[in-house]
């Protein structure tokens, strides 16, 4: 059997460069390269992504719906790691572990559009308690998101390791404060809500890593369940799954470090709070889990590979 065709179109940029690398060892696959000084030729690119199998794309999102336009065939795949297509009509959103059987929805598709890292802390928690029915749709939702400056880009990057840089960047950052992140529309489609959050990310000085956490007070859950309930009804929800794991709960106070899982492509759901308050924290790597990880996986699924092959566990 012929190795399938891969192309990263954008494979400058970090999501990019963390999909090659975790693709340029297989053997298993065969990568199409692009010439440095044709890198941005439209000629060339059309060509190289009627040439492949499958297409990630790294780009802005007027650039990644520009590059749809270019296809030519009927059978080269695209997955979109932009915001351009994560809740538009056609494609399908590449969070396996909420699907029940992912190879039936990610493995059949054609386009799909790869997660946002916020999103993928705030589904990871919000959508298996609105399909259990515990968390109502019109439950008004708080959720904050401390992320690495890695997940900013290069340009981000640069100014965060700058040697001169301002005394400002030694501290965590709020942002988004117009509460209009391009994440939002994702999550509230995808967790089924009827609003999305109120959402406050923030970005602090190290690299990579994520903390994603949602507010709750149980006593507008259906069943008015405690936090230890909760935890029970989020790890029969991920029983058996590879990438994302529920941890045992635990009832004394302690430290949740954003980037305990830093270099893995794994996700881990913590639960604390008592009989009236929850707070639901997702860990995991915004450049694994979080954007080049989940691109990979969702790669795997739609050729028929196994799932967690190349990733970091």
């Amino acid at each position: 059997m012929a190795k399938p065709k891969i192309y990263i179109d954008g494979k400058e940029g970090t999501t990019g460069l963390q999909i090659y690398e975790r693709l340029g060892g297989r053997e298993d696959l065969e990568l199409l390269l692009i010439e440095e000084d044709k890198r941005k030729d439209l000629t060339e690119r059309k060509r190289l992504i009627n040439a492949a199998d499958l297409v990630f794309l790294c780009l802005p999102d007027a650039a990644a719906v520009e590059a749809v336009g270019l296809l030519e065939n009927d059978h080269t795949r695209i997955i979109d790691a932009s915001t351009a297509h994560r809740t538009a009509e056609g494609w399908v959103y590449g969070f396996a572990e909420l699907y029940r059987d992912p190879t039936q929805t990610i493995g059949t598709a054609r386009f799909l559009a790869n997660p946002g890292c916020h999103a993928t802390g705030f589904l990871a928690a919000a959508a298996p308690l609105v399909s259990l029915g515990i968390l109502p749709v019109d439950y008004p939702l708080t959720c904050y998101s401390l992320t690495g400056y890695s997940g900013g880009g290069k340009k981000m990057i640069a100014q965060y390791e700058a040697d001169d840089k301002g005394e400002e960047l030694y501290s965590p950052r709020i942002y988004g404060t117009t509460l209009k992140h391009k994440h939002l529309p994702e999550m509230q489609k995808i967790a089924g809500l009827e609003t999305p959050p109120v959402f406050c990310p923030i970005v602090d000085d190290y690299y990579k890593g994520m903390a994603t956490t949602i507010l709750l007070h149980n006593r507008c859950l259906k069943g008015r369940p405690s936090a230890e309930d909760l935890r029970e009804a989020l790890a029969g929800y991920y029983a058996g799954q590879t990438l994302v794991s529920v941890a045992p709960y635990a009832q004394e106070e302690t430290f949740l470090a954003a980037n305990t899982l830093a270099g893995s492509d794994r996700l881990e759901l913590t639960v604390n709070g008592h009989e009236e308050q929850t707070i639901i924290t997702a860990r995991f790597d915004n450049l694994g889990k979080g954007a080049s990880g989940a691109a990979v996986q969702n790669m795997n699924l739609m050729l028929g590979f196994e799932p967690t092959r190349g990733l970091n566990l």
